[in-house]
């Protein structure tokens, strides 16, 4: 092979990685046609060849369309295995994966619930419970060290604790959907015996546990900071999402006025992340 068809070839490879990166990047979605003017300006190439790359993206199973209010969309593909974060592995039912020998691979049925891998702020929750339990604390919480998951979704979240080392836990919502659909995941992850998927309201619980995870919009967390505070051990955890990142001051302001420090936050497209520890 000649080292002009090799430099096209890795210049290729190279320019998919950006897009990649620009996909996942931005802050709104991207239509084909914005896609194929902005690649074909920025690395200066015919348009056909922008073309090109499209489909051998799709092709690959890196993007796909979506179709939203009668127009098409580019976004990442969450039909294949992907990695979410440096231990974590997506893996839609049906596929199979060849894990390297740290990885977490957590299987998500395809359905109508929040917490598929598409949403910024599951990433971001994910990266933050791997934060505690692989580099703060990677030999365990404790022994008996249990999770509560609130407004779990699919039931990624709790999947992701107990597939990193908590031992047992709760997932609650009030959605009959999610709880159906979290049920099966759990089946898929042969956790049934570690995790229990419900509609239990929080005000119900009369114990505390080692990580409280939630992944909500702001008002929800506002609300729901007595409770979370009443259910998380001393020295506990507490993993939060679903905020903006001009509303992380006013809420780190009210979890840290009396029981909880902040340790770590993460931004991804405008969401945002923290994780505290009861003091």
């Amino acid at each position: 092979m000649c080292a002009d068809t090799r430099n096209k070839k890795l210049d290729h490879k190279l320019i998919q990685k950006e897009i990649m990166e620009i996909i996942a990047a931005s802050p709104v979605r991207i239509s084909p046609q914005y896609f194929e003017k902005t690649i074909s300006e920025t690395y200066d190439l015919e348009k056909t060849r922008v073309k090109q790359m499209l489909k051998d993206l799709i092709g690959q199973g890196e993007l796909e369309y979506t179709y939203e209010f009668g127009s098409t969309y580019l976004v990442r593909s969450f039909s294949k295995p992907v990695r979410i974060a440096t231990h974590v592995v997506i893996m839609p039912a049906g596929h199979s994966y060849s894990p390297a020998p740290d990885d977490v691979v957590i299987q998500i049925k395809s359905g109508a619930a929040f917490g598929g891998g598409r949403h910024p702020t599951t990433r971001l929750s994910v990266k933050a419970i791997e934060y505690v339990l692989k580099i703060v604390s990677p030999g365990g919480l404790n022994k008996r060290c249990s999770v509560l998951d609130i407004g779990t979704g699919s039931g990624i979240l709790a999947i992701a604790a107990v597939c990193l080392g908590v031992k047992k836990g709760f997932g609650i919502d009030i959605d009959p959907c999610a709880i159906a659909e979290a049920r099966d995941n759990l089946a898929l992850n042969h956790l049934q015996d570690q995790l229990v998927i419900s509609d239990r309201n929080i005000d119900s619980f009369d114990q505390t546990f080692s990580m409280v995870i939630a992944n909500l919009r702001y008002p929800s967390l506002k609300n729901f900071y007595p409770q979370i505070s009443k259910l998380t051990d001393p020295n506990g955890w507490v993993v939060l999402s679903g905020f903006r990142p001009h509303e992380r001051d006013d809420l780190m302001d009210l979890y840290t006025a009396e029981y909880f420090k902040c340790i770590w936050t993460a931004d991804e497209i405008d969401w945002a992340a923290a994780v505290l520890k009861k003091i």
